[in-house]
């Protein structure tokens, strides 16, 4: 809603613009009228919107043309004042007014007009037959209002309908000429209507009615009022109505028929509860609440959210299959303005045989998105309309801001969920395979992934103790001359080197030395292809020599050319290691109830 609205009235001299303003001031027709009134100024609380209104004359005789075309640019809302028993002043709204106010305002954006028939005690006929024709010339004509400052008829009235076209206009929702909503009203009218319909069944019944009723009115509808506006929609249209529920069809009808008899403010108080402006986007306030986030910090999803995500899984997964075809994913993202998922997310989580997503893939990449990027996050859980079906203030109500890391670690536990491992190694060292295993794909399922689909990411549930736990793997591009501050920071670094490639080991060694050698953040050294013949690596000392110097457990032997999905006890192993920072690495793979494939003795 706007902060304000500026009224501005114009036309002829002598029609009676003073004269209206004054009328209204003081209930009561001004004996001595000035040839122009002060700008004044109604408080938001004797206003029908609740908003403050600045009301602007205009006068011929004390204003030059340049100060009335700076008034015209300020202006929210016109009132072209002519006088019902002045011919000449009704032919120069047309001949004069409306093409001066069209030269003097931007195009993409005509500030709606008032027509005012002052002085209507004066004659015993109506203007409206004269001004009709008019009104259906120009289609920024909000209305047209007949009034008499003399008697104080309409002078309230023609004020309100002013104030109304600036909060409630027509010109976006509605096109004259074809009777109908027009298309970006009727887009964003679905879209809360496939937001409202929360078990998806294509119909609105009446849980869901009340629900959207309260949502925007705070006041549900009494069952025969309920009753009453299925009757109107089902006198009406034929599929208006199904199985006692409002259809699409019918919801849209409805609004059209609120817009066609002149109350517009019902469709604009939906639009608006559904986070939407004036121009029918979503406003940039609602997607994109305000959320602090310190230094150090991490964003996960919380409790409410992910059962809000849940739920928007379940009305989507219409088989019951616990994972979503391409079809049933299209549909869960018909809201959204586009299509927030590439086909590499089918290769960042956990997929079916078909490779479609599963529940867990579901709630993976959603986890991915808000620790990644929380201003995403929050932009979809917008379209999704979460602050709404939950009930809660924003959307950010469904982010949890992690403690700064450092308090974790001098408090030696976290209450995080979500854990990050970067992966390091040189090209063809095996890392896009220690990604791609950790979802459950063997070499075999891996090689039929196209290059354009891959994914640097992959991310999935662990057990730590009885405890699920995220874990994300980020795989750090080999670029051994730059590291970004995102390849550093994370919660524990996985090297990975080929056992096979007698030069594979020495980047890890490199990366190690040079950026983790002094940090708290632990390491772990994996053995990739570990199903192949095992080299000597041409290094100084061999990695089990390297780990043992540097206080690090002892290569982890790992191959994912398995008939089978690969063993995940590594990444429990990871899991833990992250959780648990301060303990000693050793201790934490002896916890997670792993042993390694080499021998290694606690006091070495």
């Amino acid at each position: 809603m706007r902060k304000d609205v500026r009224i501005l009235l114009v036309g002829e001299p002598k029609v009676g613009k003073t004269s209206l303003i004054m009328s209204l001031v003081s209930e009561e027709f001004p004996d001595v009228v000035p040839y122009r009134a002060e700008e004044i100024t109604i408080p938001a609380d004797v206003t029908p919107e609740r908003v403050p209104t600045h009301i602007v004359d205009y006068s011929e005789a004390e204003q030059t043309d340049e100060q009335l075309f700076q008034e015209i640019s300020k202006a929210n809302v016109i009132c072209i004042v002519y006088s019902v028993n002045n011919k000449k002043s009704i032919e120069k709204v047309t001949s004069h007014w409306i093409p001066l106010i069209t030269e003097n305002t931007d195009k993409d954006s005509r500030v709606p007009l008032i027509l005012v028939g002052n002085k209507s005690d004066l004659v015993e006929h109506s203007s409206m037959e004269t001004i009709l024709p008019i009104m259906n010339q120009y289609s920024e004509i909000e209305t047209c209002v007949e009034c008499s400052a003399k008697n104080l008829k309409n002078i309230s009235e023609l004020f309100y309908y002013a104030q109304k076209a600036v909060l409630h206009p027509t010109g976006p929702l509605y096109c004259p000429e074809k009777k109908d909503m027009k298309p970006l009203c009727v887009k964003a009218l679905t879209r809360i209507f496939k937001v409202s319909d929360l078990d998806n069944d294509g119909i609105l019944n009446d849980n869901e009615l009340n629900f959207f009723q309260r949502t925007c009115f705070n006041a549900p509808l009494e069952p025969q009022a309920l009753e009453d506006v299925k009757n109107v929609v089902r006198k009406n249209l034929n599929d208006g109505v199904c199985d006692n529920g409002l259809t699409l069809k019918g919801f849209l009808f409805l609004h059209t028929l609120f817009i066609q008899r002149g109350r517009h403010e019902t469709t604009w108080t939906v639009l608006r509860r559904f986070g939407y402006d004036d121009d029918l986007e979503l406003n940039q306030d609602y997607l994109f609440p305000p959320l602090k986030i310190p230094p150090d910090c991490t964003t996960e999803l919380n409790h409410n959210a992910y059962l809000f995500l849940q739920s928007v899984f379940d009305k989507h997964d219409k088989d019951r299959d616990c994972a979503l075809s391409p079809d049933e994913l299209k549909d869960l993202f018909d809201v959204f303005p586009y299509m927030p998922w590439g086909p590499d997310v089918n290769n960042t989580v956990c997929t079916n045989d078909q490779g479609w997503i599963t529940y867990q893939g579901y709630l993976s990449q959603w986890t991915l998105t808000t620790y990644l990027d929380v201003q995403r996050c929050l932009e979809y859980l917008g379209y999704l309309g979460y602050s709404i079906i939950a009930e809660q203030e924003s959307h950010a109500s469904g982010i949890t801001v992690t403690r700064d890391k450092k308090i974790d670690l001098q408090k030696k536990q976290t209450q995080r969920s979500v854990f990050r491992c970067n992966v390091f190694g040189d090209i063809g060292s095996g890392k896009s395979g220690f990604l791609q295993a950790f979802l459950g794909q063997n070499l075999m399922q891996q090689n039929m992934i196209k290059e354009e689909h891959r994914s640097y990411y992959a991310i999935s549930t662990t057990y730590v103790y009885g405890q699920e736990k995220y874990l994300l793997l980020h795989e750090v591009f080999p670029d051994f001359d730059y590291l970004s501050d995102a390849d550093m920071a994370c919660d524990i670094v996985c090297l990975v080197y080929d056992v096979s490639n007698p030069y594979s080991f020495e980047y890890c060694a490199k990366v190690f030395k040079q950026y983790f050698m002094d940090s708290k953040t632990p390491c772990m050294m994996i053995a990739a292809k570990s199903d192949l013949t095992e080299v000597k690596q041409m290094y100084r000392c061999s990695p089990l020599e390297f780990c043992r110097r540097h206080k690090m457990p002892p290569p982890q032997s790992f191959t994912c050319n398995t008939a089978a999905a690969p063993s995940k006890d590594i990444y429990t192993k990871l899991t833990t290691m992250a959780m648990h920072p301060t303990s000693s690495t050793l201790s934490c793979c002896r916890r997670s109830g792993l042993n390694s494939t080499l021998s290694y003795t606690e006091d070495t």
